[in-house]
């Protein structure tokens, strides 16, 4: 599969690919988990964990995980249709999307966050390079707090992933120092079946 580049048509500037969820869950159930009969435990891991999933998708696929950076856009004060937790990123503010995809092209998830523009380039001077690799590289200590989960479509994402939804997604802030440092939504490809199982 060739990997999805900055000049295809699912880089729009303007927005982002939100999932039309069909389910969706908060807090409660992030912290309870979901009933294995609506998700798998290997599929729990991987959503409600509040591990780096660029090391999961490496360690699930014995190859390094890489980023296709498809929009760097600011987007000021604008809430840009992000979960309601954008607004404890101080703005203005700069939306990054990118596919992340093993080294010989598989599409395995989409990622878009939102960073206070003022300081995005201290913590992603190498802006190829997964988040999780960028902040380590800056021994930043940080917390992952999942905060929702969400299960539906998107026909972006259908294209990008080359795989039919629905498609599960989750969305979570980076604390650092206690302030909130960036909100960021994924949503992971049914490809990944082929390693964790049906979900």
């Amino acid at each position: 599969m060739t990997a999805i580049t900055a000049t295809d048509n699912l880089a729009l500037p303007y927005s982002w690919h939100r999932l039309d969820a069909i389910w969706q869950g908060g807090e409660e159930e992030i912290q309870q988990g979901l009933p294995h009969t609506q998700l798998t435990p290997a599929w729990q891991l991987l959503l409600l964990g509040d591990g780096s999933p660029t090391r999961h998708l490496k360690l699930l696929t014995g190859e390094p995980t890489e980023v296709d950076v498809i929009d760097m856009s600011l987007i000021g004060m604008d809430f840009d249709s992000a979960p309601d937790l954008i607004h404890l990123v101080p703005g203005p503010r700069l939306r990054r999307q990118v596919w992340l995809r093993t080294a010989s092209g598989q599409v395995l998830a989409y990622a878009a966050s939102w960073w206070e523009a003022s300081h995005v380039d201290e913590y992603l001077q190498n802006r190829s390079l997964p988040i999780w690799a960028s902040l380590a590289r800056l021994r930043t200590e940080l917390y992952r707090d999942v905060q929702g989960i969400y299960y539906g479509h998107s026909a972006a994402l259908e294209l990008g992933f080359n795989q039919k939804g629905p498609f599960w997604g989750r969305h979570y802030l980076f604390w650092h120092h206690g302030q909130p440092l960036t909100l960021i939504y994924e949503v992971f490809s049914p490809y990944l079946t082929k390693y964790l199982g049906s979900s």
